[in-house]
């Protein structure tokens, strides 16, 4: 066959790293079909390395634009793909079938305030692609409970294929361009990194994107009841909350959490850093705190999992599936029980070493290899009824 990924998000946070780890492990799987890339040209860097069989072709209208309803299916068209895979949840209005759709989460409905016709089109164009699709991926099964349940979806036409932390964070050795050399040379490059940023002092961390559903503002609220009563401690009295995401200024409110919780001081926002950074404060984390309102998946607590840190995590929607019994977890409506799963992981001793180790033993549950053998037998499956379109 021949297959069309719309690989345009490979640099998103969470579905980039999805589409580039899926598109490398198919790539690693012996198979005669013929992928299509499209991509916009700034990031074909990313695509780099790939076998003959995997074109990447340059298209750079963003799936926000209405026009894209229209330009990217004449797109998918121009290349006559026996199937279309549409990674990032959105598709045209006039995609043509047959293709499939991984659906990461629904919060753009279920956190979604505003109403008018801007809501509801919206709304339709997502009903209307999942139910067109010959098959729609869930990568959680509360993912799949909520597009049964919201949209209508038959349960027979969605399937369960989790994703997987991407496996940079499971090597434990400096990046190619790391300056630091020899024996140690991965403890000098953290250290270096952190001096960079003015790093000295134990931190909590944060890693993700900045959303009304992500629940930050509670998160710092909880970050100054517990610095309250670490004032001092002889290891965590000078402890502070690191936030890495982006888009900080569309959303006042964790500002203005910071400033009536009078921690202006010990929270910094470092916005977006690349991986091998990112890494690096995975690693240097006291504890990973991510108390989400409400996730398809979950990938950073495994990110953090794979670095070797404890994390405390939420109860709801996907997490519970996703971190097992390797985190702490707390009610994320309740700032007091985020403060609670904060101090508890970092003081009980016992409790660390626990949580670190069945963090390792949980991350290997996930594989990427695995997730692109069964995302290689859907298609396999769907294109075994179809035929390539005229």
């Amino acid at each position: 066959m021949r297959i069309l990924i719309d690989a345009r998000h490979i640099r998103d946070f969470g579905i980039g790293t999805y589409i580039r780890n899926l598109i490398r492990a198919l790539a690693s799987i012996e198979s005669r079909h013929e992928f299509v890339l499209a991509i916009h040209p700034r990031d074909r860097a990313e695509l780099e390395g790939l076998p003959p069989r995997f074109r990447p072709v340059p298209y750079q209208r963003p799936d926000t634009s209405r026009a894209d309803n229209l330009t990217f299916p004449l797109f998918v068209r121009g290349h006559k793909p026996d199937l279309a895979h549409i990674p990032g949840g959105s598709t045209a209005l006039l995609m043509p079938k047959p293709y499939v759709v991984t659906v990461h989460d629904l919060a753009s409905l279920t956190f979604d305030t505003r109403t008018g016709w801007r809501h509801d089109m919206r709304l339709y164009r997502i009903r209307r692609g999942l139910h067109r699709a010959e098959r729609v991926i869930a990568v959680s099964m509360a993912t799949k409970r909520d597009v049964v349940d919201l949209l209508n979806v038959p349960p027979e036409r969605v399937t369960y294929i989790p994703g997987a932390p991407d496996p940079r964070y499971l090597t434990h050795r400096p990046a190619a361009d790391a300056r630091a050399t020899g024996p140690d040379a991965a403890a000098r490059e953290r250290t270096r990194i952190l001096e960079r940023y003015q790093i000295n002092y134990p931190f909590l961390l944060y890693a993700g994107t900045i959303r009304p559903q992500k629940n930050i503002p509670r998160m710092v609220e909880a970050f100054a009841l517990l610095r309250g009563e670490l004032e001092q401690h002889p290891v965590y009295a000078n402890l502070r909350l690191i936030i890495i995401g982006d888009e900080l200024s569309r959303y006042p409110t964790v500002r203005q959490a910071v400033i009536q919780s009078r921690v202006e001081n010990q929270v910094r926002f470092l916005g977006f850093v690349p991986l091998d950074t990112l890494r690096v404060f995975y690693e240097s984390a006291a504890a990973f705190v991510f108390p989400s309102l409400y996730e398809g998946f979950g990938l950073p607590p495994l990110e953090a999992m794979a670095s070797g840190t404890p994390v405390v995590t939420s109860n709801v929607s996907s997490l519970p599936e996703v971190v097992g019994n390797a985190a702490l977890i707390v009610s994320p409506d309740n700032v007091f029980d985020i403060a609670r799963g904060m101090r508890e992981v970092l003081l009980d001793d016992a409790l660390r070493d626990a949580l670190i180790e069945r963090g390792y033993e949980q991350v290997k549950r996930f594989s990427w290899e695995r997730t692109a053998r069964e995302v290689l037998a859907l298609y396999n499956e769907v294109g075994s009824t179809r035929k390539r379109p005229s």
